[in-house]
């Protein structure tokens, strides 16, 4: 949690800051469940993979008589796993791009990510060495500024001046209160004002 997370279920300024600290140094080798996923993903496939080719060199050793087609094999099996090794590839930058996306849009406050999602030109998006996805904070934007009702409004803090419901502003000592009339926040403002009210 951040410092201003804190101070809004009202911890101190400086406990804020300590609590921070804290909150980040715990989860520094903290993994994201979308890094989860991929691995997964990516240990599921090779397990697969391993298992097909298992299976392919078995058969092979079964015909093992004409060497001319056992060559044959050997070709259309490196063709076969040339091609599921590329599509691997190309499902798993897929993945991490899907991740990259969904984890960018969330720290942006979008509500649904996936009508977000519909509003972006894939095209444009490309995934970076560094897991960042090129050319994705400017269709956030450009999102945010066309339809701002699809992410969440940043939270201002307002100072109010003037009656407070509950202060004990102009009653004069010995006047009654109506505590009925109140509801419980305002009744316990009030007697954290007034130490010696009665209800």
């Amino acid at each position: 949690m951040k410092k201003e997370d804190f101070k809004k279920i009202g911890v101190s300024e400086e406990l804020a800051a300590t609590c921070e600290k804290a909150s980040l140094e715990e989860l520094k080798d903290y993994i994201p469940r979308t890094r989860m996923n991929e691995v997964n993903e990516e240990n599921k496939t090779l397990k697969q993979s391993l298992t097909d080719r298992d299976k392919q060199l078995e058969e092979l050793k079964k015909s093992s008589g004409d060497s001319e087609e056992l060559k044959k094999q050997i070709e259309a099996l490196q063709q076969q796993n040339a091609e599921q090794k590329k599509a691997h590839e190309t499902e798993m930058a897929a993945l991490k791009l899907d991740n990259a996306v969904e984890t960018a849009l969330t720290a942006a406050g979008a509500k649904n990510s996936k009508a977000v999602r519909s509003l972006f030109d894939v095209t444009k998006l490309k995934l970076a060495e560094d897991g960042s996805v090129e050319g994705l904070k400017e269709q956030i934007a450009a999102v945010q500024k066309s339809d701002p009702y699809m992410f969440a409004e940043k939270e201002q803090k307002t100072n109010l001046k003037g009656f407070q419901p509950g202060a004990s502003g102009d009653v004069k000592p010995g006047t009654e209160v109506d505590t009925s009339k109140m509801t419980y926040s305002e009744t316990m403002a009030y007697l954290e004002q007034n130490p010696g009210a009665e209800i």
